[in-house]
């Protein structure tokens, strides 16, 4: 009964339970993961890595309910900021610049409080070390020609440069990718579309009778609760899976480029400059690692197996991938997940002045504001209709 009720409050019905794994989607699949260990460690340690990535409302609410009621010790990675100010009492900054991890003995909203008061404490201390160090430096430069103050000149000049050394080093910017999507190659007026769609796992049909008309440059949300088809239309769109019956339609000049949630595109095994140099076969070795620099693959991480990287590398990776496509119709599924709030901003904007067509399923009401969404597809029933801002609530429902 208590397993069911974890299950219940992550979003997953009853009848997914006695379903066999491989039939569930791939946000279904983390979520029974999801449920599996916060079930099993109940009264022990927590180790959540976004725990709520592919979580709808109802179910982060509920996480974060359980978390704060949690017995046992929590150690989590989230970019869900709303969850650590509710969950957590510790904080662990890993500088990257620096190589150290500071360590913050507060709540989330206290600790950012501490490093911004953190950080304007060491900018005085260094611009007032810096004016005196320069101050010395003059002095000793004005002492240093006259032989009876010379040693002291030199004393002046190791003692200015002293008082720099032992500064902390000056914390660098955190890089963030420059993200860009393709220029679209010409296309015909319907490069894409599908009739009547049916496609079933098992005994459980997810959709049924899914008729879809993709124009040039339109742009197309996909919504519906969880385990309502959404990332199953999207591979059917592109090819990953084969429908039960109807059939899928390419029109004069598609070039589809498909972000999948799970990143199942990647090849995990290959590294990563290969996996690039797969999706873009025309760039050479040079421009290759100049598109990875761009993405924050440098030196060695560009031949590290994709299947090493963290959820937020393979995003940027698969990314990386449609940007010399030259996709006319971009096919994202879930594209803000694992993204810190620098990078997730790179992608909206990129979202927003990509002039191809969209067909996008998110939970992130941000992706919605930059895709301006002209029409919406409602599955399970597959209603098609004009976006309205009546549907934005149902965003975050999805």
């Amino acid at each position: 009964a208590e397993a069911a009720r974890v299950a219940a409050g992550l979003g997953l019905p009853e009848r997914v339970l006695g379903e066999p794994v491989g039939a569930l989607s791939g946000g279904q699949r983390r979520r029974v993961e999801l449920a599996r260990i916060l079930f099993a460690g109940r009264e022990g340690t927590l180790l959540l890595d976004e725990p709520t990535n592919h979580l709808d409302a109802d179910s982060v609410i509920w996480l974060r309910t359980f978390l704060q009621s949690h017995r046992g010790g929590l150690v989590v990675i989230s970019h869900d900021t709303s969850l650590l100010a509710d969950a957590v009492n510790r904080v662990f900054h890993l500088d990257a610049g620096r190589a150290t991890i500071d360590v913050h003995n507060t709540g989330w909203n206290a600790y950012l409080a501490q490093r911004a008061a953190d950080e304007r404490r060491r900018a005085r201390e260094r611009a007032s070390a810096e004016r005196k160090a320069a101050s010395l430096h003059a002095q000793a430069d004005k002492m240093k020609a006259r032989s009876a103050t010379a040693v002291m000149a030199k004393s002046m000049a190791r003692r200015a440069d002293r008082m720099l050394a032992e500064l902390e080093p000056a914390r660098r910017a955190e890089k963030v990718a420059k993200i860009r999507l393709p220029e679209p190659a010409p296309c015909g007026r319907m490069p894409l579309g599908a009739i009547s769609l049916t496609k079933s796992y098992g005994e459980h049909q997810v959709l049924s009778g899914v008729d879809l008309a993709v124009d040039r440059g339109s742009r197309l949300v996909i919504l519906g609760l969880n385990g309502a088809g959404k990332t199953t239309l999207l591979r059917l769109l592109a090819g990953e899976e084969q429908p039960d019956s109807g059939r899928v339609v390419h029109g004069h000049g598609l070039r589809l480029g498909y972000f999948a949630q799970e990143h199942d595109t990647l090849a995990r095994d290959r590294s990563v400059r290969q996996n690039l140099a797969d999706a873009a076969p025309q760039l050479t070795d040079g421009e290759v690692r100049r598109v990875l620099g761009a993405f924050l693959f440098s030196g060695d991480d560009a031949d590290k197996p994709a299947g090493v990287l963290s959820g937020g590398e393979k995003t940027r990776l698969a990314l990386a991938g449609l940007v010399h496509s030259g996709a006319n119709v971009l096919l994202l599924d879930e594209p803000t997940n694992n993204l810190d709030p620098a990078s997730r901003d790179e992608v909206l904007a990129a979202v927003g002045s990509y002039p191809g067509a969209l067909v996008m399923v998110t939970h992130d009401e941000g992706a919605i504001d930059a895709l301006r969404p002209d029409r919406v597809l409602l599955l399970p029933d597959a209603d098609e209709d004009l976006w309205s801002e009546d549907y934005r609530d149902l965003v975050a429902l999805a």
